[in-house]
């Protein structure tokens, strides 16, 4: 799967790079664990568990964390202990908001560039979604989501405002782990079908509405 997506570091490297270093190993996969609602909300993580885990000394763990505290994705309490964040209601919305303003650009810079090869992409991704909410697998329907969005979003060309995406994808990550436990999917996401639509047509309006659709109305759910 992801094949997509395999130039970055979040979703794993290409096969031909040299082999990572401890750090960056602990770190990538730390990172596609929490980004991908593998750990839940408030999760206690210890240095020692870290290093047992990925079987390296406690130097690379306490750095993999480290960088993880600065992006967000894990808390650090005054005491030194590490969790992954239990996000505020005002936060949840903060990100969303993050996530309809970057999203929705992102959409509307790719539509120009927008090919068949790319729609028959993202159908083919929605087709193994509806799969996996059959099968209840919370992880791999976070997963296979954001490649959806994220295989969109690379025809847009502007990696920056990307990696920033890619960023508030990650804080979200645990919070995304309950809200799909909240939703109860029984389905691929409606507006999935909608984005498509919409590239179908070259339609930049109804993209941007139903990328923002998509975005937000879940994580509202959370709020209240």
């Amino acid at each position: 799967m992801l094949s997509s997506s395999r130039s970055s570091p979040i979703f794993g490297p290409r096969a031909a790079e040299p082999a990572p270093s401890a750090h960056d190993r602990v770190y990538r996969g730390l990172r596609s664990r929490i980004m991908f609602g593998q750990i839940p909300p408030g999760a206690p993580l210890t240095l020692r568990g870290i290093g047992r885990e990925f079987d390296v000394s406690m130097t690379p763990a306490r750095e993999a964390v480290q960088r993880l505290v600065a992006e967000g994705a894990l808390s650090m309490s005054a005491s030194g202990r590490v969790s992954t964040p239990e996000l505020s209601n005002d936060r949840i919305e903060e990100l969303a908001a993050l996530r309809a303003l970057l999203e929705v650009e992102l959409a509307s810079r790719a539509i120009p560039r927008a090919h068949m090869a790319l729609i028959d992409r993202l159908q083919t991704i929605n087709t193994g979604i509806s799969e996996i909410v059959a099968n209840r697998d919370a992880a791999g329907y976070i997963r296979a989501n954001l490649e959806f969005h994220r295989t969109l979003y690379l025809r847009a060309q502007a990696p920056a405002m990307l990696a920033m995406a890619e960023t508030v994808w990650l804080q979200l990550g645990p919070t995304m782990r309950a809200l799909y436990t909240r939703l109860r999917r029984s389905e691929a996401p409606h507006y999935h079908r909608l984005i498509i639509a919409a590239l179908k047509a070259g339609d930049e309006p109804g993209l941007r509405l139903a990328v923002r659709s998509d975005v937000t109305q879940g994580l509202k759910m959370l709020v209240g």
